[in-house]
């Protein structure tokens, strides 16, 4: 397995073998590219703020959703990693692996672990995806193996 540089994620795009829409040149970082938040809902107030900042009561439990839909290639799969600017603010958040062919937005599960209020604006960063290449292709892709959030828009928190 290899972590794509930025140069490769680029290649990869252009043979598309991965797409990020929308893509923006200001989020790719040398070995990734950093995930923006679209929508954030709270379920301890049950809202879903798309616009302006939302505003997470302290030790709350909160969920975002990504604005850009990613398609994984065939070969491709990667890792999600808050931003250090986030953790140090108390976010805790669960991160897992994306498959290879997958397609849509990403529902990141976090918490505030602060006795404070946190503000979260849309559209800032809030993650890094990185890709990796896997060395051969396997038996099948995330759409035949579960495919249970293939091509998700938004929030997703159940099946």
């Amino acid at each position: 397995m290899t972590i794509l540089s930025d140069n490769d994620i680029k290649n990869s795009m252009k043979h598309k073998e991965l797409d990020i829409e929308p893509f923006s040149e200001k989020n790719l970082t040398p070995n990734g590219y950093d995930l923006s938040i679209d929508e954030v809902y709270i379920r301890k107030t049950d809202q879903h703020v798309k616009e302006g900042k939302a505003k997470i009561p302290p030790l709350t439990w909160f969920a975002i959703s990504t604005k850009e839909f990613v398609k994984m290639g065939s070969q491709i799969t990667s890792q999600l990693w808050i931003r250090t600017s986030y953790a140090r603010k108390g976010v805790m958040a669960s991160f897992g692996k994306v498959d290879a062919g997958f397609h849509g937005t990403l529902t990141i599960s976090c918490f505030n672990s602060n006795d404070t209020e946190l503000e979260i604006p849309i559209g800032d960063r809030f993650c890094q995806i990185v890709f990796e290449h896997l060395s051969s292709k396997p038996s099948e892709l995330y759409d035949k193996k579960s495919g249970n959030y293939q091509n998700q828009r938004g929030i997703k928190l159940q099946r």
